[in-house]
Parts: C-alpha cells; structure tokens; sequence
C-alpha cells in the first residue's frame, strides 16, 4: 500500500510529492508501506548479490555511508528512509546533479520489509563505479605505486575492512580477485564506511595472469603470506612500485596466486598464532609501506 498526495505531473508515480531544491527538484518524496513497487526492487532483492552486480548497482546502509554516498560523484538512484533522516539529508539532496526519488517509511516498517534489522533504518542505491582495466591501473596512478590485490576473501565484512584500510594507507587501487566477494556489496559498502566510493578498483577475470603483467610493467608484487619460510615485514623494501597480495584467513593465498608474486613476506608472530584478520594484517603491511615511504 501507498500513502498517496495530489499531484498532476504524470511523470511522477501517483502518490508522491515533488520536492523543489536548488540546483534541481528531488524527484518525488513518496511514503511506502509495501517494496512491491517495481522501483524498490533493489530494496526488495538485498540478498540477490548477482541481481545487482548485473545491473552495476549497490545498496548503500547506514546515515554515515548514505551521507557519503550523497557526497561523492557516483550516481544515485534512489534512498529509502524514515522520514526523521530524510530531513536531515535533504541539505545534501538538494544539491545533487540528478534527481533522486525519495522513499519513506517508518524504520520497524523497513525492516519488516528488507527482512533484517537496521540501526537507523537509512538506505540508498547507487550506481558502482565502473571497474579500472589493469593498463588504467597503471596508466592512471602514479609513482610510486601503491596497489592491493585481493585473493579468495569471500567475506564482506573483511574486504570491507580492507577497503576502509586502502583508503587510510593512500592505496591507489584494489584489483579483486576472480576468487573475491565484490566490495560493492551492501555489508562491505558498510564494513568499509563508504570509503569504496572514491577507491578505483579493477576486477581481472584472472589474477595471477595481472600479477605476472604488472610485474613486466615494474610494478613488484608482494604476497603477504603467513605460512613462509623468508623475509619478514621489517625486512621486505617497498619504496618502488608494489601491489601488496592478500589471501584468506584460512588458507591464505592459492597456490597459483603465490607463485605469480616475486615474493613472500611474512608478519612474525608468535607459533601458537597461524595468523591474523586480513584486515589487521592489511592494516600493518600497508603501514609500513607509508613508513617507508616517509609518510607520518
């Protein structure tokens, strides 16, 4: 069921009500009680990860990633939220460059509807930003590269994580592996607080097959490896062009991955200990390439 306004522009589904803004008009405010509108189909289909990827769209949660995605270049499509939070982001509304169609609802009737619980009952969709081809990778970053690579990570939570840790280690692009879970789902969007929006990724149908053409563009490539007899972080130079390769948790890098990369470095760590989070062990690689970089 739809709570319905007057409105004569026929342009706009029945029942909604046009918002002028500045720059443009947000293109109707419509409350919902039901996601059967053809429009909320996103909304409707959150588990249906392969839906969205085909239509190279993504569910955004939370006010603090929303406000994010408002604030970034990608477009938006639509948000859905309770009427409290669509007034305090009308402000950012308002000056977007498209029009965006508003969808109310009281956050208990959200969640009745997307099926799971929700802190602040704000949603969005976007559309992702189209993936990067390895020669854009190198084509368009700079000197001294900073690259990660991502194999087998199946949960979003951790590759969330992981993007939100590129972002604070001035990575310039993410490959994700053929192995990987998207980062553009809605638990990594979330994981990752948004900090995908503005982090180019590329998505190789092959991932050792990239690491072998990056290493003939100059680019070394690391696999950070907890099972190897070797170097250790402390001892491993990452001043020059690198992409820094990360595995699982469980079984770290496939076999095929690791034999791609010139080399496997290793956080020490006490036996009793087979490894950390990859999102932890992110966390130390990269800070340490900064460190040797000269980066505070």
């Amino acid at each position: 069921m739809i709570s319905t306004f007057a409105w004569s522009d026929p342009d706009l589904a029945k029942g909604a009500l046009p918002r002028q803004t500045g720059r443009v008009a947000i293109r109707f405010v419509q409350p919902v009680t039901s996601l059967e509108l053809p429009e909320l189909a996103p909304y409707r289909t959150l588990r249906q990860h392969e839906e969205h990827r085909r239509e190279g769209i993504f569910v955004a949660e939370g006010e603090t990633v929303v406000r994010r995605l408002l604030e970034s270049d990608l477009t938006v499509l639509s948000t859905l939220l309770p009427e409290k939070w669509f007034r305090e982001l009308e402000p950012v509304l308002r000056v977007r460059a498209e029009p965006i169609a508003v969808y109310t609802a009281p956050k208990p009737v959200l969640e009745a509807l997307t099926g799971f619980t929700m802190y602040q009952g704000v949603l969005a969709v976007g559309r992702c930003r189209p993936a990067w081809s390895l020669e854009e990778v190198v084509e368009r970053t700079a000197a001294p590269r900073l690259l990660v690579a991502v194999d087998g990570l199946s949960s979003a939570e951790n590759l969330g994580a992981l993007v939100r840790n590129c972002a604070a280690f001035r990575v310039q692009a993410l490959l994700v592996g053929e192995t990987s879970s998207s980062p553009w789902l809605r638990r990594a969007v979330r994981a990752g607080m948004g900090t995908i929006f503005h982090l180019p990724t590329a998505e190789p149908p092959d991932l050792a097959q990239a690491l072998y053409q990056l290493r003939e563009a100059g680019v070394r490539c690391v696999a950070a490896h907890p099972h190897v007899q070797g170097r250790t972080l402390a001892q491993a130079g990452f001043t020059g062009d690198c992409c820094v390769v990360f595995g699982s948790e469980g079984h770290g890098l496939a076999p095929w991955v690791l034999k791609a990369c010139d080399e496997a470095v290793a956080l020490p760590m006490p036996p009793e200990i087979d490894s950390l989070n990859v999102a932890s062990a992110a966390a130390v690689f990269l800070y340490e390439v900064n460190r040797q970089r000269g980066r505070s």
